[in-house]
């Protein structure tokens, strides 16, 4: 079974390279152009977000440098220790929603700090995998296709965070704990 496995992802993706071109060729559109029509796209929709990528990046740089993370973070250390999980991953859930590279950034510095084989790392790793960056998500698409109201969006999304965070922390200490 993990030969298939290994099989299947070495040539998933060249399968599908090759595939794309050759329907959109048997059906008659014209690859190339459509390539370069959607490049197109890509580009203005890049210039677009700009604005609302560099908005974000600030707000969360005031958010971390000000101090207000480690704020946050001293809040929640009591009731995460009295829960068995350690708070040297505590950051992760507050960064996640707000910054993929930072989260990861921050994933990095604990795999290093504990081995990847740690209970610290075993929940950083899950907790990476099963939340996502909510607030970049909704400045970055909401913003490209002129979204104003997302305040229902960003509930839901912090709330999905919320309970993967939880779920990732409960699942390792039953896994591995």
């Amino acid at each position: 079974m993990l030969t298939f496995i290994n099989w299947i992802s070495v040539w998933a993706i060249p399968v599908i390279i090759a595939f794309v071109p050759l329907y959109a060729f048997t059906k008659k559109v014209p690859v190339y152009e459509s390539f370069v029509d959607g490049a197109k796209d890509g580009f203005s929709t890049a210039i677009s977000i700009i604005p609302h990528l560099v908005g974000m990046m600030v707000a969360i740089s005031v958010f971390r440098a000000s101090g207000a993370l480690d704020y946050v973070i001293s809040l929640f250390a009591p009731l995460v220790s009295w829960m068995g999980v350690p708070g040297e991953v505590l950051p992760l859930g507050i960064l996640r929603p707000l910054t993929g590279t930072g989260s990861l950034a921050f994933t990095t510095d604990l795999i290093k700090t504990y081995g990847p084989d740690s209970m610290i790392g075993r929940m950083a790793s899950t907790i990476q995998g099963s939340t996502d960056t909510t607030l970049y998500v909704l400045t970055v698409y909401f913003g490209a296709v002129g979204i104003r109201n997302g305040r229902y969006a960003l509930k839901v999304g912090l709330f999905s965070d919320l309970v993967g965070f939880v779920a990732a922390l409960a699942i390792c200490l039953i896994v591995f704990g």
